[in-house]
């Protein structure tokens, strides 16, 4: 029997994230296997990526749900039901209650692009831009009911070049964020990172030490 973890992935569109797991789970020593797909828009692109890899895909359409609470009652549900252990949110653009979240504390991961907890939200990029940083970035965290908030698990660092646009800064850190999520996975379904009150824990100095790093995104 596989003692990899079982993963449930909640996407919202096209799941470029999702696919960097997908192809980070064949490696036969990855510690994580992705169980089920759950959108929460019907035609999301991600669906049909996930068929295409064997993946069961389901769409669960918020719109169809008289309550925040009770889309997430069958979501819920669909993951109990694919027995799932871990949830990677990938592009997923709905805000979970502090209900949801409680029942999935420290089993649920998202990806944000910045270095959090700097630009929470929406129009990072632009933000960023206007801040005048020198350093942008990407962060995999646990999910916590305030938005971009939680234990962060790996960081990565991209640096902010002479001419950028908000559209060049994210395709630069979105290549980072398809390194840095099967890292970040990884690091949590092997148990090398723990939570411990609000904090990510490591097993030992050399698996922190590859929890922020400066892809190659040029």
């Amino acid at each position: 029997m596989s003692s990899a973890k079982r993963i449930g992935v909640l996407i919202s569109g096209r799941g470029s994230n999702m696919a960097a797991l997908i192809e980070a789970c064949k490696a036969p020593d990855y510690p994580a296997e992705i169980a089920i797909v759950i959108s929460n828009r019907p035609g999301a692109p991600g669906l049909e990526m996930a068929a295409e890899a064997g993946i069961p895909a389901a769409t669960i359409d918020h719109t169809a749900y008289p309550s925040r609470e009770a889309f997430e009652a069958e979501t819920d549900k669909a993951l109990r039901e694919a027995k799932v252990d871990l949830i990677c949110n990938a592009g997923f653009m709905r805000l979970l209650t502090e209900s949801f979240v409680d029942q999935w504390r420290n089993r649920q991961l998202n990806i944000h692009p910045s270095l959090l907890p700097a630009f929470k939200g929406l129009n990072t990029h632009e933000r960023a831009l206007e801040a005048g940083v020198r350093i942008a970035g990407c962060t995999v965290h646990f999910v916590r009911s305030e938005m971009d908030s939680g234990p962060i698990i790996a960081q990565a660092a991209v640096p902010v070049l002479p001419g950028d646009t908000p559209d060049t800064l994210a395709a630069r850190v979105l290549k980072a964020e398809h390194e840095l999520y099967p890292l970040a996975l990884k690091l949590v379904a092997s148990g090398a990172a723990q939570v411990q009150g609000e904090r990510v824990i490591f097993a030992d100095d050399s698996v922190a030490a590859t929890a922020l790093f400066a892809p190659q995104t040029a």
